[in-house]
């Protein structure tokens, strides 16, 4: 069977599987229950959430008002001043955390996930809010109603969020338990049997197992409970003698899939939901999902995480942060660029061509820290290069001003590059962009740190900046693109701040 021809069954089956039941590919796996649910959860909790806000508002301002009878603090403005900030606020956090994550398998969270929830979104939601503040200057707000509102904040949302996991928690009622059955007995089956295990304290058991393969009785090992295994002839019959909510299908190899339109077929004549785990896929990709052209499904197989959303909200920072610190850095600007052109003769600014997303090319723009026409010489200085694969890096370049070393000591020369976030050809954090000469040398699985948006700073940048070797520098790119979250981005900024302050490893 080629390629091709299993994608196209792939596709027959997800087609199959979206008539008889609601398709799951790997749910589970990513720590999520099922997306239905999920979403409605979702959408119960995001309501439940606005509660707390509204009410940590109304709190906070009853405090800053009774502190302002007091003496302590002056007088602030009536309720009505401040309902666009509470009407803004209720906007702001249910959508940080739908982008964030904090609404997806909400009946999932434990306690320590709730707790970094609610820190991700106070935290962000108030420095969204305070960015919107200082853009459209709001200065009639008063700094301690925010103190507090963002304290009480913190407090009601995590009890609210713990009340509403708790009602809908099943606890003892039977009739909230959703019963399984898993076909196939392999890793992808033992994955999936401990994940129902860990959940059944929200609503899931796991009935048994069905055997694909002939003569075999045992069930996967590691598991906390014991279950019965029957053959796959005996499906029927299991089907009608228990209660059977879900059927999920594991196929550990693509030639597998040839099987499974048959078992479909019968959970729709039973009239039972089935899922199904393809977990040759994960091997593949790093992420396997549906998606409709028109009418037509598609499977899609990518190496990035399709977040849409949390990319838009990337976007909405990068803009934001770099619009303000344009204006905020504006006299450390004209005193670089005084220096620059103080010093040494030739432009200011230093305009290159580098490599963007999907190796898209844009000028990028720096402030001039080499002699003019440095890019000249560089072949006389390629046997001193002292960083390995396509990147030149070398300690004491001749070509370096003074005032352009003490600039890159300290990442000075790189400030201009905020008008390339601010353009969209950049973002504050990413993979730096590389030269079209660097990127013809790259090895295939180097190309992969192309599918972000190239940054201001990264996490190289961290660990060692230009100290680093090469393949060190991508492994870390594609780490973060794995792993790429708003939060990762945000402690990526605030730990870029003392690297490079502190000077180290700057060539």
């Amino acid at each position: 069977m080629t390629f091709l021809n299993c994608i196209s069954q792939a596709c027959s089956c997800v087609a199959v599987a979206r008539r008889y039941g609601t398709l799951c590919l790997s749910a589970l796996q990513q720590g999520k229950m099922f997306s239905r649910r999920s979403r409605f959860l979702g959408v119960a909790c995001v309501l439940s959430d606005s509660i707390p806000t509204g009410l940590a508002f109304l709190l906070a301002y009853w405090v800053r008002v009774w502190i302002g009878h007091t003496g302590s603090l002056s007088p602030i403005y009536p309720l009505r001043v401040y309902l666009p900030l509470l009407l803004a606020s209720l906007f702001v956090f249910p959508i940080l955390g739908y982008l964030l994550g904090a609404y997806q398998g909400v009946e999932m969270r434990r306690p320590r996930d709730i707790a970094n929830d609610v820190v991700k979104m106070t935290s962000l939601g108030f420095l969204i809010l305070l960015t919107g503040l200082f853009l459209f200057k709001g200065d009639y707000v008063s700094r301690s109603l925010l103190l507090v509102f963002a304290v009480f904040h913190f407090l009601l949302l995590g009890v609210g969020r713990a009340i509403f996991i708790y009602g809908i928690s099943p606890r003892n009622r039977q009739e909230r338990y959703r019963h399984f059955v898993i076909v196939g007995t392999g890793v992808a089956a033992a994955e999936l049997a401990s994940l129902l295990e860990e959940g059944e304290r929200f609503g899931l058991r796991l009935l048994g197992f069905v055997s694909t393969a002939t003569g075999e009785s045992s069930p996967p090992a590691g598991l906390r409970g014991s279950y019965p295994v029957v053959p796959l002839e005996k499906l029927s019959e299991l089907l009608h003698n228990h209660i059977v909510d879900e059927v999920v299908l594991t196929a550990a190899k693509m030639e597998e899939l040839s099987k499974l339109e048959p078992l479909m077929q019968q959970c729709e004549r039973e009239g039972v939901r089935m899922r199904m785990h393809l977990n040759f896929l994960s091997t593949v990709f790093s992420h396997v999902y549906v998606e409709h052209f028109a009418h037509v499904p598609l499977l899609t197989f990518t190496s990035t995480a399709p977040d849409e959303g949390g990319m838009l909200l990337k976007r909405i920072m990068d803009f934001s942060l770099a619009a303000v610190a344009l204006v905020v850095l504006s006299p450390v600007f004209i005193f670089l660029a005084a220096l620059v052109g103080l010093t040494s003769p030739g432009p200011i600014f230093y305009r290159q061509t580098r490599c963007g997303l999907g190796g898209r090319k844009f000028s990028l723009l720096k402030f001039r820290s080499m002699v003019d026409n440095a890019e000249d010489s560089l072949p006389h200085l390629e046997d001193l290069n002292e960083a390995d694969g396509p990147a030149f890096k070398m300690r004491d370049d001749p070509r370096c001003t003074n005032v352009g070393r003490w600039m890159r000591a300290f990442s000075l020369d790189e400030l201009p590059q905020l008008w390339n976030v601010l353009r969209g050809d950049m973002s504050l954090v990413g993979p730096r962009p590389p030269l079209p000469s660097e990127v013809e040398q790259y090895e295939s699985w180097q190309r992969r740190r192309l599918r972000m948006r190239p940054g201001l700073t990264c996490l190289w940048a961290l660990e060692g900046r230009s100290q680093l070797r090469f393949d060190r520098w991508v492994k870390l790119d594609l780490l973060y693109i794995d792993r790429w979250s708003i939060w990762l981005d945000c402690k990526i900024l605030l730990k870029t701040i003392p690297a490079v302050l502190s000077g180290k490893g700057a060539h």
